[in-house]
C-alpha cells in the first residue's frame, strides 16, 4: 500500500526540495512536456500520427478540420524542434513531405493516454 501512495516520495526536508523545485526537477521537466504539446493543435497531430505511421501534410489538414495551413505548418515545425515529430522530404517536384513519430514522440503516447483515461474517469466538479 505504502508503495503506491505517491505523495509519501515528495521530498519535504528543505535541502531535498530541489530534487522537485530545482532547475532540473519534477516541476522543470513536467513544466517543459507541458510547453511542448501546448498549441491547440498539437494534441490533435500528436494523436493522428499515433494512429498513422507517417502522413503528408493534406491529409492530416483534411483530418483536423478548422486548422488553417499556417497553423499546421507552425504546430508542425514547433513539434519538430521538439523532438517528438520528424520530417521527411522526398525532394520531389511537387514537392512530397511526410510527417511520423519519433521515438520520443511516440514515449509520450502512454503519458497522453494515461491523461485521457485520467480525464474519463475524473468526475471533477464545475
Amino acid at each position: 500500500m505504502l508503495d503506491t501512495i505517491t505523495h509519501l516520495k515528495v521530498p519535504i526536508d528543505q535541502e531535498d526540495r530541489t530534487a522537485c523545485l530545482g532547475p532540473d526537477g519534477s516541476v522543470a521537466h513536467v513544466t517543459r512536456v507541458m510547453r511542448m504539446i501546448s498549441g491547440r493543435w498539437k494534441l490533435p497531430i500528436l494523436f493522428r500520427l499515433f494512429a498513422e505511421p507517417s502522413m503528408r501534410t493534406l491529409q492530416l489538414k483534411r483530418d483536423m478540420p478548422g486548422i488553417s495551413q499556417k497553423m499546421l505548418t507552425q504546430h508542425l515545425r514547433e513539434l519538430e524542434q521538439d523532438g517528438l515529430v520528424a520530417r521527411r522530404d522526398f525532394g520531389e517536384q511537387p514537392p512530397r513531405v511526410e510527417y511520423r513519430l519519433t521515438e520520443a514522440g511516440r514515449a509520450l503516447m502512454p503519458v497522453l493516454m494515461a491523461a485521457r483515461e485520467f480525464s474519463r474517469g475524473y468526475a471533477g466538479e464545475g
